[in-house]
């Protein structure tokens, strides 16, 4: 028997004791044949390639394409375990399969819902309760991906980038050992090694039954309608999924250890979280899921402590996703076999301001690494300029400052720079200015729609012509509206200047602009007409 498949088999068991791996994953089997492939340039110790990228996802493709583009010779291992419950995908990574791209894309199927609603106010004869197909959307959406998936294949094919179906795993630190779905096994060499595997969504391990439910890397993958669905865990990825499903019609739940969106300014979660309850998604607020049991007609009872109320409830449910965090794809490399460091609490990567892990000639980049927004266009940004200073002498590092990013739940949240609580914790309360403002899309006039959560927060330093440290903004389009503010912010913008600037009327973007009102002076902060 092969040693690497034995080594796989071994990883794969000893990976199976936590939730996540309790189940039947897709993996070469320890009593499969093996073959062997050996690179002799490898073993005689020229190494093959100049780069090798482990992980086909947005930083890895972006990394790897990169490096080709300068002439260089580059491979990419990419490799996707199936989930739990058997689901697999193509090239691309997380955003392009089981994230960014299945999620705006059904996002915007539930807006659509929203817009059938309001349509008629404007004149459209159309009926307000029509239903929505499940399957329909999904084979759209799935099809999309696919052949996202068959674009990948074909730019790696364009720029000459070796592509291996394979698992890797570390043989020293500039080798790396495949092995395929059958069980055959390549050994690749490279100067230069990039790990870019990402994250799996997270599986509990001290909830009895766990096996039952399913993650977003189900969701986006299935045939039919997920029917009435808790969704466990407070991050973006439950408030989207459990946003999204509510806007199509289905029965939606949210269960809520602590707080929402941690992380993100929590005055504006809230409010994200009060116009989803207001708009149909139930919350269980203050509770722990406890056990999942299976009844015959294959629907799922939960039942979980309600730290509120001090007592244990009960229901019924179609289908239970958990989103409570996920967990970086370190455990198969043979990390260890090479010395790259680990975080000792996250398991992700260490590295330096140059995405350097601590052995030489090996990087990490995007959601594998410690400290790093877990964001495709940070780890795209961070491939590509890693490329750079690898191959074309650029010094040039990522800075993970001022990032801007959206969540996609039915009312839009986008941020760039500080939340007002960590300015605070930066700068003290006494040295912020925050402007602030409730306002009404005129797109919500007609349709007479709720807009009491669309507000805009910018968190500035008090003194001089106070530099913009934060943008916060609720409401329809949220990303499309902080992109452009985004530049500012990074280029050092101040609030002064911002007052200079003029508005495109009539907007919701230009809500940002007409900001005047402090929180300090306790004035209304609601916008009315122009």
């Amino acid at each position: 028997m092969a040693a690497a498949a034995v080594a796989l088999a071994a990883a794969t068991a000893a990976s199976r004791r936590s939730w996540r791996h309790l189940f039947r994953w897709r993996v070469p089997s320890s009593r499969a044949p093996c073959g062997l492939v050996c690179s002799t340039r490898g073993l005689s110790g020229g190494n093959e390639y100049d780069l090798l990228v482990i992980g086909g996802g947005s930083g890895g493709l972006a990394c790897a394409k990169e490096a080709a583009d300068f002439g260089k010779k580059v491979a990419i291992l990419d490799y996707v375990v199936p989930s739990p419950r058997g689901t697999s995908w193509g090239l691309g990574g997380t955003c392009v399969n089981v994230g960014c791209i299945p999620k705006k894309l059904m996002h915007h199927s539930a807006l659509l819902g929203s817009a059938i609603r309001d349509a008629h106010h404007y004149g459209w004869d159309v009926a307000p309760l029509a239903q929505h197909d499940w399957g329909q959307m999904a084979e759209a959406i799935q099809n999309h991906v696919k052949s996202l998936n068959w674009g990948y294949r074909v730019q790696l094919q364009e720029r000459k980038v070796r592509y291996f179906n394979m698992l890797g795993s570390f043989v020293n630190e500039h080798t790396v050992r495949g092995v395929t779905k059958a069980g055959k096994e390549t050994v690749v060499t490279a100067d230069h090694i990039v790990i870019a595997t990402g994250g799996r969504p997270r599986y509990p391990d001290d909830v009895e039954g766990a096996q039952y439910g399913i993650t977003s890397d189900d969701l986006f993958w299935l045939k039919k309608s997920p029917g009435k669905t808790l969704v466990v865990g407070a991050s973006y990825v439950s408030l989207e999924c459990a946003g999204f499903l509510t806007g199509l019609g289905l029965d939606a739940t949210v269960m809520m250890r602590s707080i929402p969106l941690r992380g993100f300014d929590q005055q504006m979660a809230l409010l994200v979280t009060d116009y989803m309850e207001a708009h149909g998604t139930k919350f269980l607020k203050h509770c722990t899921m406890k056990k999942l049991e299976k009844l015959e007609d294959n629907r799922l009872r939960a039942t979980w402590t309600n730290h509120e109320e001090g007592r244990e409830e009960a229901s019924i449910f179609d289908t239970v996703m958990w989103a409570v965090g996920r967990v970086p794809e370190t455990r198969s490399l043979n990390l260890e076999k090479v010395g790259v460091k680990l975080h000792p609490g996250s398991q992700k990567i260490m590295v330096n301001a140059s995405e350097a892990t601590s052995v030489a000639h090996i990087y990490a980049i995007g959601d594998i690494t410690e400290g790093r927004p877990e964001l495709t266009p940070t780890a795209i940004l961070a491939g590509k300029l890693l490329a750079r200073r690898l191959f074309s002498q650029s010094t040039e590092l990522m800075d993970y400052d001022n990032v801007p990013t959206t969540v996609f739940t039915p009312l839009e949240y986008g941020s760039v720079g500080l939340s007002e609580e960590e300015a605070e914790k930066r700068y003290g309360q006494e040295n912020l200015e925050v402007y602030h403002a409730y306002y009404k899309p005129l797109e919500f006039t007609v349709a007479e729609r709720d807009s009491s959560q669309c507000y805009i927060k910018m968190v500035c330093l008090r003194e001089r012509d106070q530099q913009i440290l934060g943008l916060h903004f609720i409401g329809p389009n949220a990303g499309e509206v902080i992109q452009g503010f985004a530049l500012g912010v990074k280029c050092g913008a101040t609030y002064s200047q911002m007052k200079r600037t003029l508005g495109i009327h009539p907007t919701s973007a230009e809500e940002v602009i007409k900001l005047w009102i402090t929180k300090r002076s306790g004035l209304p902060s609601t916008i009315t007409g122009c």
